[in-house]
């Protein structure tokens, strides 16, 4: 059952936003993003519903002014949903959150190597 939910959430965010993850702007953005993407993680090891969580992640992080923050939160959650579904619910999901900072503060902001986003 959650792992339909989990792939119904990615294909509406696949329909919905771009296909590159935004860029971190600075590093301060990096840990933000490293924060998002540990609330998603939990949320989807929770199996909290997809649109719940959304909604949970945008009143933490009031992204609801930025299109590219609100991006952002998105294309996280989505992959943590992703992620925890192919693991398995007996299965720990790696850790979404130390990839997402490491790769962005190694690259200059870019986080598609870990989102997933570079088609």
């Amino acid at each position: 059952m959650y792992k339909v939910l989990a792939l119904a959430f990615a294909a509406y965010f696949f329909t919905t936003s771009s296909f590159a993850a935004p860029r971190a702007q600075s590093a301060e953005e990096c840990g933000i993003a490293a924060d998002m993407a540990l609330v998603a993680q939990s949320l989807a090891r929770e199996e909290i519903q997809p649109a719940k969580a959304g909604a949970i992640m945008a009143r933490i992080y009031d992204v609801a002014g930025s299109e590219r923050g609100a991006a952002l939160m998105r294309t996280i959650l989505e992959t943590a949903y992703t992620r925890n579904a192919a693991a398995g619910a007996s299965t720990p999901t790696p850790k979404l959150a130390e990839e997402l900072f490491t790769a962005c503060m190694a690259s200059g902001g870019n986080m598609d190597t870990v989102l997933g986003r570079s088609l």
